[in-house]
């Protein structure tokens, strides 16, 4: 056999032979790691057998496992048609005008409510809790938003609040739409006790501080 020829399958051999020792050496220190998380696993299995070793087992219930009941599926048609009730309930037809006092700032009290509740109202001895901006919406999107609005603050106990409709100067023809329904919508809630214009700091001719019944 030549001499270079001989070489090369000696440094083959050699290679070779590393290659198995690292092999083995790899094999060596897997066995190592699973023997020591076996030691873990029964170390810990230990700690929860003498930590429950004085633990006296429950007995045996009759009890049948029930499947719990599933959620009740939300009335989407029920929310439709409440909400048909509810703007149903908000006419743009009723006559108010008996109803409200015209004098320098509109007001409105419900019946059996005393006329000093107003002048309270007026005077701003009812912090203000919430507010509601209707301006740039539409009519239907008005009413709509309103009566969301005033059942949030009643469901929130909030009793006093403030409800901006404008004054109609970017309206067409300049007539103050959503300010001559707001007050119609108002009377017409169970809710409202009593409402007046807000003071000029407030928002004046373009707003109005409503008290509710919570």
């Amino acid at each position: 056999m030549p001499r270079k020829q001989a070489l090369d399958d000696l440094a083959a051999l050699r290679g070779l032979s590393a290659e198995l020792r690292e092999a083995a050496e790899r094999r060596r220190l897997e066995d190592e790691q699973r023997r020591q998380a076996e030691l873990r696993a029964q170390r810990e299995n230990n700690v929860f057998r003498d930590a429950v070793a004085d633990a006296t087992p429950l007995r045996p219930s009759d009890r049948a496992e029930l499947p719990r009941p599933q959620p009740v599926p939300a009335p989407r048609q029920r929310e439709l048609d409440d909400r048909a009730v509810l703007d149903e309930s908000m006419s743009d037809e009723i006559d108010i005008e008996r109803l409200l006092d015209t004098d320098e700032a509109l007001s409105y009290q419900r019946s059996g409510i005393g006329p000093d509740v107003v002048r309270r109202l007026r005077r701003g001895e009812w912090t203000v809790q919430r507010q509601i901006d209707l301006h740039g919406l539409r009519v239907d999107e008005a009413r709509e938003a309103l009566a969301a609005f005033l059942a949030l603050a009643v469901r929130d106990q909030q009793r006093c609040v403030r409800v901006i409709h404008g004054k109609g100067l970017g309206s067409i023809g300049r007539e103050p739409v959503l300010k001559n329904k707001v007050p119609r919508w108002l009377v017409q809630r169970q809710e409202v006790l009593a409402f007046c214009q807000a003071r000029p700091n407030d928002g004046g001719a373009g707003a109005l501080i409503v008290l509710l019944r919570v």
